[in-house]
């Protein structure tokens, strides 16, 4: 399955401050699973880490080369989640992915999982940039900077 971009997506809510919606389409497995064949609730939040991931690799940034270069890294600093109805085994699920905030060292992810039009999951998630070499909050570069403020 392959990621896609909505620039015009308006299925939530409460629409965010950014018009650009990252949508990544993915598949429960039995392993994001518990005995129940419904999925656990950290794997929610493994979910939302993949499209934040895929979300940064359509923007053509890896987070490898970012660390490797630079010694950034993003870490989650805050998570606001609602796990609204569960997902099970099969479910063929769209985590999207909208900026919600972005400021000098952060950024305010607003996700949200559905099975179709049903709405499953919502999190807000506030990324720290660090740098993991002084384990310190840094400034985003200013290069990294324009391209998420581009999509917002």
């Amino acid at each position: 399955m392959q990621p896609r971009i909505d620039r015009n997506d308006t299925r939530a809510s409460n629409p965010p401050a950014s018009s650009q919606t990252f949508i990544l389409p993915l598949r429960v497995y039995y392993e994001d699973t518990d005995a129940g064949g419904v999925v656990y609730y950290a794997n929610y939040l493994k979910f939302c880490e993949r499209a934040r991931t895929e979300w940064l690799r359509q923007l053509g940034v890896s987070q490898q080369a970012l660390l490797d270069e630079s010694g950034l890294a993003f870490v989650v600093r805050s998570v606001q989640a609602d796990y609204l109805a569960p997902a099970r085994l099969d479910d063929a699920l769209e985590v999207t992915t909208r900026i919600g905030a972005l400021r000098r060292a952060s950024l305010l992810f607003e996700q949200e999982i559905r099975r179709g039009a049903e709405l499953l999951f919502t999190a807000r998630v506030l990324l720290a940039s660090i740098d993991l070499r002084r384990h310190k909050p840094t400034a985003l570069p200013a290069s990294l900077h324009a391209l998420i403020e581009s999509q917002a």
